[in-house]
């Protein structure tokens, strides 16, 4: 590996010089077109023929030729130096304007949430952005699996990460379907809830999430048990619904229901409020375009979002 590393170490080295000169004959004009000196045209030609062990130039007071091996490097270096410039376009390109994939990690819940709202409306302002939503109840590891960002609630993100806030302080409400409430009485204390089916999350972690609550000026957490543990709180959400227990969800995402009467809040005076959720991003000094945008059309007039922040106390995941 050693050797092969010191072959190819500077190997575009004076290609450029070479390609100018071939294409021109002369070197004069290569200098001139790359804007230095035939001196250091010359000493770039002379570094390269070194560094390949040919030569590449056939020289002579009235004019300058191509070698076989000249011709033949010609040929290749050619079309694939072309295509290197063509790829720093396209890459510049992209670090100047809204452009390429967007890849984002999020948690199914947050889609009918935040992100259904302002698909279209971003897609269609953006046409040059492919946006990928990989939803999932995983912690994702943005670099090492190729996303740009990332979708949690603020106590899941690490604390390397820079974090945007989307939403405001939201409570984990305990709902239960009236189906279910008239077969059982509804809970009143905490510890009623021993009683009770109860539907249970797993973490991303392997461990099953107990159920947090405020109790006075302590946060309490309560182990539950049930007929149903699943990975996403849409999942919980709609076995609440269909009177399968009940189930303790975020409360954004039980507004409908509770709105129209498929879910009642119980144990109000008891919930949590967990710090909102975030988008957030590897700590970099220049962020994308593609994803610059992203956070400002989300943070719109009308949608979530103060400035940039970091969130507080973090939740094991």
């Amino acid at each position: 590996m050693k050797q092969n590393f010191t072959v190819r170490h500077g190997a575009l080295d004076g290609v450029e010089a070479f390609l100018s000169v071939a294409r021109h004959r002369n070197f004069r004009k290569a200098a001139a077109e790359l804007a230095v000196t035939p001196s250091a045209i010359s000493q770039a030609i002379r570094t390269l023929e070194a560094r390949i062990g040919a030569a590449l130039f056939i020289r002579t007071t009235r004019s300058v030729g191509l070698t076989e091996a000249g011709e033949r490097f010609f040929a290749r270096a050619r079309p694939a130096f072309e295509e290197l410039i063509a790829a720093s376009e396209i890459a510049r390109g992209m670090g100047q304007r809204p452009a390429g994939l967007l890849r984002l990690s999020v948690p199914p819940a947050v889609v009918p949430m935040l992100l259904e709202p302002m698909i279209a409306s971003f897609c269609q302002a953006y046409p040059e952005i492919e946006l990928e939503i990989v939803a999932s109840g995983e912690l994702a590891d943005l670099a090492s699996e190729g996303f740009d960002a990332g979708i949690r609630m603020g106590d899941l993100i690490a604390p390397d990460m820079v974090a945007v806030r989307l939403t405001p302080s939201f409570p984990m409400v305990v709902v239960g379907s009236p189906h279910y409430l008239r077969r059982r009485a509804a809970p009143e204390r905490i510890e009623d809830l021993r009683d009770h089916a109860c539907l249970r999350l797993r973490r991303s972690n392997g461990s099953v999430a107990p159920w947090s609550f405020v109790d006075g000026n302590k946060i309490v957490e309560a182990i539950v048990s049930g007929p149903l543990i699943a990975h996403d709180y849409p999942s919980l959400l709609g076995a609440a619904i269909q009177g399968v227990g009940l189930a303790q969800v975020p409360g954004p995402t039980a507004e409908a229901p509770i709105a129209d009467g498929r879910l009642q809040v119980l144990l109000g005076h008891f919930a949590v409020t967990t710090p909102g959720v975030f988008l957030y991003y590897p700590e970099r000094h220049q962020v994308l375009p593609k994803l610059r945008a992203f956070i400002d059309h989300i943070r719109q007039p009308g949608g979530p979002a103060p400035s940039p922040k970091r969130p507080g106390r973090r939740r094991q995941s």
